[in-house]
């Protein structure tokens, strides 16, 4: 898998691989490209979503001079393609504009794409690569180099970790260049800077703007459904996709009865509000259940496949990967999700102790900006593992313009208002004439992931990682693992997994830490002083903000009419009062 070339007299080895197949076949079982250039390899693993009759990899312009693997979809490619109008494309792939937009456009072509990808270009006529990743990391995205002067690029680690002296994660909206050997970030949106926005809410240019970007992502060839768990935002995902999908060309080819999952514990949360919201919207529902123990069992291959030892983000894949591999089972290969929308709206629950409009518009902005090693990690590898594909539209490009463009202020959260988190959202699809969801479901409160498909879930974890750690261990913690040193036994549990799959320091510093409380960074834990002492990522950790806290602290006389109507509905789940 080596490549000898010359650049600027300077003799070395690039290696160029979007996957090895050795060991990453799973996320693309329909088809295995692989291209030779000299000593430069491009090797992929499809998985057919658009145009799966022509559209296997590697692709190539006219003369096959350059070279493109990719991973990822581009939902404007048609508009693109009216752009190259003196251009033959090979394939129907939406990823085939690639080679060909290189040709027009040079490096400076990737904000053109309206999509995800990560993707590997090899200019033959020069010997020289680009690499590039989607604006917010979606796909997953890997870069290392060898003692021997190799370049290598893979969309998991596993695919280089064994044979780079130092890799690292592939930076979101960058790319990177053979010809300088440098990152350069090509995603310049206006809130990366952190300013405070001052656009007034409106909602119907903010529903207009989520309801464009669910139904771009119905471009598919394949069988397809979307991930229903009954919050907020997935509930939204679907009763959008249920609305508009009838006049697309994918119903047309699947017909317009959409299809639904959810996974959970027997009882908990998610599947009953999932249950209620499919029936509502008329979705074929599929409801899979799993077991404590089931969700033991595979924690080993979830680490492998996640990649990983942040405990939220394996606590919220195990489930999500159970459940990917009975979706995948019914034929489906794409699925919509919801996740990025309580990083754009500061939905998690530690958000309502935001002291003021400025911290809380940070936060949002550094939780969008970790997203690739988080919930995009979790959706993207948890999927793949099985042959999935994850469509994420709170994470399109223009959706977040439009919503980071809003002035904070309308985003903060105020009981005494009946505005809970994320209310500027609720109430841009609160339509009385045609309603997107039922009351009690637009208004329902946050329930993390993990924390939804049952509270016995994290429970049983700890007790489990109890038993294999103990405190001895524990009182050594710090000498084994001195870099991000696990602080609870579930956390060291889940360390000595990942360190035996990827004992490489590289891979340990692809992981992030820092103390969080409820899925926080570690700067807003400074928010609320009583956080330092139950530093915990389950949203059970936010004391005092769930609904339990407007019954106790709010006289019902006072409080808003939306919270009193979901009252008795949110407290009759189990778990739901939150405690430490």
């Amino acid at each position: 898998m080596d490549k000898m070339g010359h650049h600027g007299g300077r003799l070395f080895w690039v290696v160029l691989t979007i996957l090895r197949q050795k060991g990453l076949k799973h996320r693309g079982p329909d088809w295995s490209g692989l291209h030779q250039h000299g000593d430069c390899y491009l090797a992929h693993q499809r998985l057919a979503i658009v145009d799966p009759a022509s559209g296997d990899q590697p692709l190539f312009n006219e003369d096959k001079s350059v070279v493109v693997t990719v991973n990822g979809e581009i939902y404007n490619h048609e508009e693109l393609r009216k752009k190259l109008v003196n251009h033959k494309f090979r394939t129907g792939s939406d990823c085939d504009v690639i080679a060909h937009l290189y040709e027009e456009y040079g490096e400076d072509f990737v904000d053109m794409m309206d999509g995800i990808f990560s993707f590997v270009l090899l200019d033959t006529r020069d010997n020289s690569y680009i690499v590039a990743r989607d604006a917010i990391g979606v796909t997953s995205l890997y870069i290392g180099w060898g003692l021997d002067g190799s370049v290598w690029i893979s969309s998991e680690m596993k695919g280089l970790n064994d044979d780079c002296e130092h890799f690292e994660c592939f930076p979101p909206g960058h790319l990177y260049s053979s010809k300088t050997g440098v990152f350069r970030r090509w995603y310049n949106p206006p809130w990366f800077s952190e300013a405070i926005p001052s656009v007034p809410y409106d909602p119907l240019v903010l529903r207009r703007a989520f309801e464009n970007a669910v139904i771009k992502r119905l471009m598919t060839d394949v069988p397809f459904g979307v991930l229903l768990s009954g919050g907020l935002d997935s509930s939204l995902v679907a009763s959008i996709t249920a609305r508009y999908l009838a006049g697309t060309k994918t119903a047309k080819h699947w017909g317009s009865q959409l299809h639904s999952f959810c996974v959970g514990l027997e009882n908990s949360p998610d599947l009953k509000a999932a249950r209620e919201v499919a029936e509502y919207l008329g979705t074929v529902h599929h409801e899979f259940h799993f077991t404590v123990q089931d969700g033991i069992d595979a924690i080993e291959d979830v680490i492998y496949h996640i990649e990983t030892y942040d405990v939220t983000t394996i606590r919220a894949s195990t489930p999500m990967f159970l459940m990917s591999r009975k979706i995948k089972s019914l034929g489906v290969k794409m699925v919509i999700s919801g996740e990025g929308s309580d990083e754009i709206f500061g939905g998690y629950l530690y958000f309502h102790k935001a002291p003021n409009k400025d911290e809380f518009h940070h936060e949002t902005c550094r939780k969008i900006k970790a997203l690739h090693q988080y919930d995009c990690l979790r959706a993207n590898k948890a999927t793949s593992a099985w042959g999935l594909e994850a469509r994420v539209p709170f994470l399109d490009k223009q959706f977040i313009n439009v919503a980071m463009s809003i002035d904070p202020e309308s985003k903060m959260i105020k009981k005494d208002e009946g505005r809970i988190e994320k209310w500027i959202l609720r109430r841009a699809f609160d339509d009385e004439e045609h309603p997107y969801l039922p009351k009690h479901i637009l208004y329902r409160q946050k329930e993390q992931f993990s924390d939804g498909v049952g509270y016995s879930w994290i429970d049983g974890l700890k007790a489990h990682a109890d038993q294999h750690v103990t405190n001895k261990m524990m009182r050594n913690a710090s000498n084994i693992f001195p870099h991000n040193t696990p602080t609870t036994k579930e956390a060291y549990y889940y360390r000595m997994i990942f360190e035996r799959f990827f004992p490489q320091n590289s891979a340990r510093l692809t992981v992030p830490g820092g103390a969080t409380v409820a899925c926080s960074t570690a700067k807003a834990v400074e928010w609320d002083s009583a956080w330092k002492n139950n530093l915990d990522p389950s949203g059970r950790a936010a004391l005092g903000v769930h609904l339990s806290a407007y019954n106790a602290e709010t006289p019902l006389s006072n409080m808003p009419s939306k919270v009193i109507d979901n009252i008795p509905r949110m407290i009759e789940v189990p778990g739901v009062a939150i405690q430490s």
